[in-house]
C-alpha cells in the first residue's frame, strides 16, 4: 500500500516521539538502579517468620518537640502497626537545647505516647546537649530513658546484647573503657550491638573520629561487635563492614544536615528517617524509613563470631 508524502511524514513524526520517550523511560529506568538499595519500598505488614529473634528501631537527636520529630514520630508509629517491636535505642541528644528535663513531656512522652502506651521501651544515652543541665543526671534517673542511675551500662534481648555508651568528652573514659573490654569479654551473646550518641565513622560535618577509631575499633573487632550506632551526625548513614562491624548513623530523628559519600560509605541520605532491625540467627536485617513511610535503604549484617 502506497502512502501519500502527508501520511508517511505524520507517522514518522509519531515514530521519533515514541523513540523519544523510549529513551527517556530507559535512561530513568538506568539511573534509578544504579544504587538498588534505594528501593523506596513502602511499608507493609510482614508476615510471621519464625526465626526472627527480635526487631528494634533506632533514632537519635530528636529532642525538640518540633513537625521534623512528629513527623518521625508518626513514621515509627506507622512501621509499628505493620511489624511491631518493643525496643527503641535512642541514640543520645533526647532533650534540646540544654538538657532541661522539664522538657521531658514536650520532647519525648508526647510525641511518642502511642509507642509508650503499647509497652515499646526506650533504652537511651547522653549525647552532648544532653549533659548542658547537671551533667546529664537528671536524664540518668528519668524512668523513661530506662538508665537506672547509670551513664553506660549493658542490657540483653533475646540473642543480642547491647552496649549503651556515655561518648561526651567529660565522661570517665578510663573506668568506661574497662568496663566495656570486661563486659565485652564475658559476653556470650551473638550478636553485640554498641551504641553512643557520637560517630566512629561519619562523612557528615564533623566527619570520622581519628581518636575514636584508635580507641573502639580494635575491641570491636577483638570482641566481634557487628554494629555501632550513633547520632549527633544529623543525617543517614550506614557503612559496610569495616573489620566486621556495620556503622549507623540515625540522626535524622527531628532535623537535618548535609552527608557526603566516603570510600567506606554503603548509603547515605540527608532524610528525616530512623532505622529498623530485623535480627536473625545468621543476619540483620536493616532498613531505613523516612517520613513518607518508604524504605529509602537496605542492608545486610552478617553474624561474625569473635
Amino acid at each position: 500500500m502506497k502512502l501519500k508524502r502527508r501520511q508517511f511524514l505524520f507517522l514518522s513524526s509519531l515514530s521519533a516521539i515514541s523513540a523519544g520517550f523510549l529513551i527517556r523511560t530507559l535512561s530513568r529506568v538506568n539511573s534509578q538502579s544504579s544504587n538498588i538499595t534505594d528501593s523506596t519500598t513502602v511499608i507493609a505488614a510482614n508476615p510471621p517468620k519464625k526465626d526472627l529473634l527480635l526487631r528494634f528501631v533506632s533514632v537519635a537527636d530528636t529532642g525538640t518537640g518540633a513537625k521534623g520529630q512528629y513527623a518521625v514520630a508518626g513514621a515509627m508509629n506507622n512501621y509499628h502497626k505493620q511489624n511491631p517491636y518493643d525496643l527503641v535505642v535512642l541514640a543520645g541528644d533526647n532533650i534540646y537545647n540544654n538538657g532541661e528535663i522539664e522538657k521531658i513531656g514536650e520532647v519525648f512522652e508526647r510525641p511518642y505516647k502511642n509507642l509508650l502506651k503499647q509497652g515499646v521501651k526506650f533504652q537511651a544515652c547522653l549525647g552532648n546537649h544532653d549533659i548542658r543541665t547537671a551533667n546529664g543526671d537528671p536524664q540518668v534517673q528519668y524512668p523513661g530513658f530506662n538508665m537506672n542511675g547509670r551513664r553506660y551500662y549493658t542490657f540483653k534481648r533475646q540473642g543480642v546484647q547491647f552496649f549503651a555508651l556515655d561518648t561526651n568528652s567529660n565522661a570517665n573514659w578510663q573506668n568506661q573503657l574497662l568496663w566495656l573490654e570486661q563486659e565485652l569479654s564475658r559476653s556470650n551473646a551473638p550478636w553485640k550491638v554498641v551504641f553512643g550518641h557520637h560517630p566512629i565513622y561519619a562523612s557528615g560535618i564533623y566527619g570520622s573520629n581519628p581518636e575514636f577509631i584508635k580507641t573502639f575499633t580494635p575491641l570491636f573487632q577483638k570482641y566481634g561487635v557487628q554494629v555501632y550506632i550513633n547520632g549527633h551526625e544529623h543525617h543517614y548513614e550506614r557503612t559496610r563492614s569495616i573489620n566486621g562491624t556495620t556503622y549507623l548513623i540515625t540522626g535524622g530523628g527531628a532535623g537535618t544536615r548535609p552527608v557526603n559519600h566516603s570510600e567506606w560509605t554503603a548509603y547515605s541520605a540527608q532524610k528525616l528517617s530512623f532505622a529498623g532491625y530485623e535480627v536473625y540467627p545468621d543476619r540483620i536485617e536493616v532498613t531505613a524509613i523516612g517520613t513518607d513511610n518508604r524504605i529509602f535503604d537496605r542492608g545486610i549484617i552478617q553474624l561474625k563470631s569473635a
